[in-house]
């Protein structure tokens, strides 16, 4: 079994540089964007993709089975669904929750409300019941857009108010207007009010103004709704897509995990629009045609979960393993047992993992291509050592104590202005995760909740997930969510779930 590197040496670093002398004018243009970039600035992802659109208006953007579009006819596009969702009264700040599998449309109606200043709630289209009637009402959206085949899933959590086209909303009353996502593209294509040309309210976004809701499972209960603001999304577009993956004219990422994923809509279309290249998307994940797929997309890039490339590994061979143009892949939950093999097997060139988390407010991204690494970052953080709770531990001083290099401990990162803290949409749930004083007065840091292993030369390698949750299949699982679930039983009188590890596999099955 390959094992995981205990510490990264000035040599695996200097061998990765080398690898990067081609790209150097590349990242020399972003690592000053992601060391200096304030997120008061009038900046945002419907600015960077406008640029896009504006110098490079017949490039391909975006392919799926549905058609292509250019850059030019896709922001052509955008301008008229922003247009529509204005006359419906959306408004800087308020909230388009989107539903849907992954499509053109669904990509183009978020990039229509972050254009607006608005947040984009990308709710998990697996929820229903309970689940998805809790997530309708954190969002507290304006509108929402639903996939025709999941509007009923919608308009089934209603509980009663509204009518079957409103969603009630339990912070303000306010009923959303419930919309099927061909109707809205429809009217954007025919109504005299969709113009084509960019939003005013487009220029005046700021990196602190929110763009998307990334629902994450809660360790006690209920998923919760964590905030992407435009400028962490800057953050990661310029580290991961600028120093990582450094995408270039030409290239082609494909994409088949879901578009309400934190790896497709920050790191996946981040590093398309960093390289201005074109996002191959699917409508969903299938193992037996997913060479086939890649190659009829000539795509050179792909974005992966751990679990993901198990599955392909698991295939028989054959020979379209290696009858492709892809050269790198970008992901994360890539384990040291199987990386070896997979880059072999399939002639991957660059491996870019990276470590990050949907709340997080930093990246770790492996930029210099060392085996079996998360890789670095160049912003604040610490890994420190932690109690039988899984909380940083106090030290006889009341402070903080870091693990040694090659050590295990709990990660936090460090919160300042060039590095806020975007957190959850609740700010009780956010507060929870703050640590204060932790080396000094007045210091504040972020609780990851993950254990890493210090590697040395700001590497690190990801070891587990503390708290009262468990990952499958690249989704958090609450371990109280489930346990809910059977006590409802009426032969339950009382359980206990916890993630128990499957040889094989990546993240851990319930067992109770």
């Amino acid at each position: 079994m390959t094992t995981s590197r205990t510490r990264v040496t000035l040599l695996d670093v200097a061998r990765g540089a080398l690898t990067m002398t081609p790209d150097i004018p590349h990242v020399a243009k972003h690592l000053p964007s992601l060391l200096l970039r304030r997120s008061g600035r009038a900046m945002s992802i419907g600015s960077v993709f406008e640029g896009l659109a504006e110098r490079h208006p017949q490039r391909p953007f975006v392919v799926a089975d549905e058609g292509r579009l250019t850059y030019a006819e896709a922001n052509e596009r955008v301008n008229r669904l922003a247009w529509v969702l204005k006359d419906a009264g959306v408004r800087h700040g308020d909230v388009v929750g989107l539903m849907s599998h992954n499509s053109i449309d669904m990509l183009l109606v978020m990039l229509a409300t972050v254009k607006l200043g608005a947040v984009s709630g990308l709710l998990n289209y697996n929820q229903q019941g309970d689940v998805l009637a809790h997530s309708l009402g954190v969002l507290d959206a304006r509108v929402i857009v639903a996939e025709p085949s999941l509007l009923e899933a919608v308009t089934t959590c209603l509980a009663g108010e509204g009518s079957a086209n409103t969603a009630p909303s339990s912070d303000t009353g306010r009923h959303a207007d419930v919309v099927g996502l061909d109707e809205l593209v429809a009217h954007a294509t025919n109504a005299p009010t969709a113009a084509a040309q960019n939003p005013p309210e487009c220029a005046q976004v700021r990196g602190s103004d929110k763009a998307y809701y990334i629902f994450t499972s809660g360790t006690t209960g209920m998923p919760k709704a964590s905030i992407m603001s435009h400028h962490r999304w800057l953050q990661s577009y310029s580290g991961l897509g600028g120093l990582g993956v450094r995408l270039r004219e030409g290239d082609t990422l494909y994409c088949c995990l879901p578009l309400y994923h934190n790896n497709a809509v920050t790191v996946a279309l981040g590093a398309v629009l960093n390289g201005g290249a074109c996002f191959a998307i699917a409508r969903k994940f299938s193992v037996s045609n997913f060479w086939d797929d890649v190659i009829r997309n000539r795509a050179t890039a792909f974005c992966y979960i751990g679990e993901l490339c198990r599955y392909l590994l698991a295939q028989p061979e054959k020979p379209t393993d290696r009858a492709h143009d892809v050269r790198l892949i970008v992901g994360n939950g890539m384990r040291p047992d199987i990386w070896d093999e997979f880059q072999r097997r399939f002639g991957i060139e660059r491996i870019v993992e990276f470590y990050g988390a949907s709340e997080l407010n930093l990246v770790f991204v492996n930029a210099f291509s060392v085996e079996r690494t998360a890789g670095f970052c160049p912003l604040p953080y610490a890994i420190v050592e932690y109690d039988d709770e899984g909380k940083p531990q106090r030290n006889a001083d009341g402070r903080l104590t870091k693990v040694k290099r090659g050590g295990i401990g709990l990660l936090i990162s460090g919160i300042n202005d060039r590095v806020p803290i975007d957190g959850y949409t609740d700010p009780s749930e956010t507060e929870k995760k703050i640590v204060r004083d932790a080396f000094k007065d007045g210091d504040e840091w972020f609780n990851s909740g993950d254990l890493v292993r210090d590697q040395g030369f700001s590497h690190i390698a990801f070891v587990d997930r503390l708290g009262d949750t468990f990952r499958w299949k690249g989704e958090n699982v609450a371990t109280t969510q489930v346990e809910a679930g059977l006590d409802g039983f009426s032969q339950v009188g009382q359980s206990v779930v916890f993630g128990a590890e499957v040889p094989g596999t990546d993240g851990k099955a319930g067992m109770g």
